[in-house]
């Protein structure tokens, strides 16, 4: 499972302006049904954000260091998908350090997945850990240049 596989070109977004964590999440299952990676589904935005909303009232998913993986089981998906997101701002998300997050990926996975949702989750996890990638993703231009910096590090990491 390569990142490239999860994450979609058009499921970036780059300096999103967002002031609490449900907006954020609101925008993320937007970009999700708008970037088209949930084409062919019936899910709509409103399953995204009651899944993952409901996970976060199980504790935060803000993991440290600026970074948060908020994700969901949904019915009617068939494959793990990913959404990323940096934010224009830092917003407050309840993340274990207490720091504020501007670095989001929203994972979505088949209810039923169990080991492909937890690899995805700790692939995406292993690759914002990194100091090095947090910051380049931070300072990259463009959505197209974060993508190519996640995908890189995928492909560098399976090497």
């Amino acid at each position: 499972m390569f990142m490239n596989d999860l994450l979609s070109r058009d499921c970036v977004a780059i300096d999103l302006k967002i002031s609490s964590k449900k907006q954020l999440i609101q925008e993320m299952a937007q970009l999700m049904i708008d970037c088209g990676c949930l084409a062919g589904t019936k899910i709509e935005a409103r399953d995204i954000i009651t899944a993952a909303m409901e996970r976060e009232r199980l504790g935060s998913t803000g993991v440290g260091s600026g970074v948060a993986l908020p994700h969901a089981r949904i019915e009617g998906l068939d494959k793990v998908t990913i959404a990323f997101a940096r934010l224009d701002a830092p917003i407050d998300f309840e993340a274990i350090d207490e720091r504020p997050v501007d670095l989001v990926a929203l994972i979505l996975a088949p209810a039923a997945s169990g080991s492909d949702h937890l690899r995805a989750l700790a692939q995406i996890s292993r690759r914002l850990r990194k100091d090095d990638i947090r910051a380049k993703l931070r300072n990259a231009p463009t959505a197209e240049s974060i993508y190519i910096i996640l995908a890189e590090e995928a492909q560098a990491t399976a090497a």
